[in-house]
């Protein structure tokens, strides 16, 4: 049993221009899978449909067994988390991820506080925890909000775009906080990502979708061909084995595009 699984997901802004094409794909217990592809591909849209945000014209999304239609909003945030932005302070925001945990408004314990502040300090923001998120750089709100997702202790991880913002060395801790969390609680990810190095070195899988459908799905290596990225991205890369020797490498060319991708617009 996967514990995220999407069967045949299609969805509509207008209910008439298809933004999701009939999107299939599964996340096992403890393993990441990120979603490439162009602008416009439908990814963030894809990651809207699967928290129930948005609801799927057809198809379904379910966590373990058990359709997201049959469960309520407050059982979905229970065992699913989507990075998310509010205007508060770093320590509020990071406590609103224990609220689906508690009762009422009884949930920030002296246990919730200690979660909180062990997320903080994974993410390197503890120490703007009195800050309000507003006097944040980009980066900064960006380790806040997934830190306010991982106090959440989903079982499903959704983040769009996680390394917006950061620099180098934020990008690479995100990603390896995300890599211990998964080898310790069996959490599930799924990563919307523009940067194919990323997600070549961290993923377990990846979907890359175009026109709002997957046209490949697997490992880094059978995904990140330069063939393939050239038909989807239009554009020429090179593509090797990185020094590591466990993940394809991408490349850029100086002017390299040859087109612009007939794209929906979702984001």
């Amino acid at each position: 049993m996967h514990a995220l699984a999407v069967d045949g997901v299609s969805f509509s802004y207008d209910g008439h221009t298809p933004i999701l094409r009939n999107i299939s794909l599964t996340a096992g217990r403890g393993e990441l899978v990120s979603i490439v592809g162009p602008n416009g591909s439908g990814k963030t849209t894809l990651l809207r449909v699967i928290d129930r945000i948005l609801l799927p014209s057809s198809g379904s999304v379910s966590i373990g067994d058990v359709p997201l239609a049959r469960l309520s909003r407050v059982e979905i945030a229970r065992r699913m988390a989507f990075v998310s932005q509010f205007p508060f302070s770093v320590r509020e925001i990071v406590l609103m991820g224990r609220a689906p945990h508690g009762r009422g408004n009884a949930f920030e314990s002296a246990a919730d506080r200690g979660i909180a502040e062990e997320m903080m300090q994974l993410t390197d923001v503890a120490h703007l925890a009195d800050k309000p998120v507003t006097a944040l750089s980009g980066g900064e709100r960006q380790r806040v909000f997934i830190a306010r997702a991982l106090a959440q202790q989903p079982e499903i991880l959704l983040l769009d775009e996680p390394n917006a913002h950061l620099d180098i060395a934020h990008q690479i801790d995100t990603f390896n906080i995300i890599r211990r969390l998964k080898a310790r609680t069996g959490l599930t990810v799924l990563s919307v990502s523009h940067d194919l190095n990323l997600a070549s070195a961290f993923s377990d899988r990846i979907a890359m979708l175009t026109c709002g459908s997957v046209v490949a799905s697997g490992t880094p290596a059978d995904v990140l061909t330069a063939e393939r990225i050239r038909e989807v991205f239009r554009t020429d890369v090179g593509v090797d084995r990185h020094p590591d020797g466990l993940s394809p490498r991408v490349t850029l060319r100086p002017e390299s595009a040859v087109g612009t991708p007939e794209n929906g617009r979702a984001s």
